[in-house]
């Protein structure tokens, strides 16, 4: 498994903007797997989320591309980090059967990375102290076969407070591990094993839907050369509509100092379609997309505050 693609906590910098709608494409697999995949996929969505997921034929049109290899274990690259991947390359996988209980659980586990969520014992507030050779040589052994930077990266490495926004620790969590006994030292009711029920915990609800509300404001208009203040609180976002006039280069940008991601959708006959983003990625640099837009069509913009530490007033303005 390739060290970080795992990181309910949300890492703040993968997080997906409210409202997106991502397409996944079905590499391969037996039609029960990929109807266990549909499945979590719904679960997810029906909790409700603000977010879409629709299945494509087509694998260009996909940000999310599922394959199903035996070989390979079990895994998702994180949030927004899929965009980065080529298409010819998978972005998640299934390595087992999906039609249990604990197949179910592993589809909606894998699905929470691709959302933006990390591992559930990688919170920096759970407390959890680890005999840490004895993680090293239960993961380095059989059927993970991990190295130790990869058990480092995805069982031991706690992260910052700075990037990361959630809960108090959920051992129930569906981003949970399974832990056998003797690997946790503290909390001591853990010593003897951390067994997670399985499933969707009432926190993963809770704080899934707060990351990604079902119903928001709909969106203002954005009018070219007018700058329009904006004051966002950690996670909080900002919709806009953009209808311009003439077919020509615009750039779209914030001022300020604000950790926000910038990103531009166009709206076709309902369905928004990704045409870019920016990411400042807490330089205080600022957002910024230079893009052609066409007279005639409708364009969302769509701005999200990550850092918690970070101010929250900024501004938008297209010319």
């Amino acid at each position: 498994m390739p060290i970080e693609r795992d990181r309910l906590l949300r890492l703040l910098a993968n997080v997906w903007v409210n409202g997106t709608e991502l397409h996944y494409f079905l590499i391969d697999g037996a039609e029960p797997q990929r109807k266990a995949v549909r499945d979590a996929f719904a679960e997810w969505k029906a909790l409700p989320l603000g977010l879409n997921f629709t299945e494509t034929t087509t694998r260009a049109a996909s940000e999310v591309r599922i394959s199903f290899d035996a070989a390979d274990g079990s895994w998702s690259y994180v949030g927004r980090d899929v965009l980065g991947i080529p298409t010819t390359e998978a972005t998640m996988n299934f390595g087992w059967d999906l039609t249990d209980d604990y197949g179910h659980t592993t589809a909606l586990h894998e699905i929470g990375h691709t959302l933006g969520l990390p591992h559930e014992h990688q919170n920096p507030f759970s407390g959890i102290v680890w005999d840490v050779e004895k993680v090293y040589a239960y993961f380095t052994g059989s059927p993970n076969f991990w190295t130790r930077a990869q058990t480092e990266s995805n069982v031991l490495q706690k992260f910052s407070t700075t990037e990361v926004d959630g809960s108090a620790w959920d051992p129930d969590s569906v981003m949970e591990y399974w832990f056998p006994a003797g690997l946790i030292l503290e909390p001591a009711q853990y010593s003897s094993g951390l067994m997670p029920a399985g499933g969707l915990s009432a926190p993963d609800r809770e704080w899934a839907k707060k990351f990604y509300p079902g119903s928001t404001p709909g969106p203002e208009v954005l009018v070219p050369f007018v700058s329009r203040p904006l004051s966002l609180g950690p996670g909080a976002q900002a919709d806009f509509v953009l209808e311009p006039e003439a077919s020509r280069q615009y750039t779209i940008a914030t001022f300020g100092a604000s950790d926000v991601v910038l990103v531009l959708f166009e709206d076709d006959g309902g369905t928004l379609r990704y045409l870019g983003g920016d990411d400042d990625s807490g330089t205080g640099l600022n957002a910024r997309l230079r893009v052609r837009l066409l007279a005639g069509r409708r364009y969302v913009v769509r701005l999200r505050l990550y850092w918690a530490g970070g101010s929250g007033d900024t501004s938008v303005m297209y010319w």
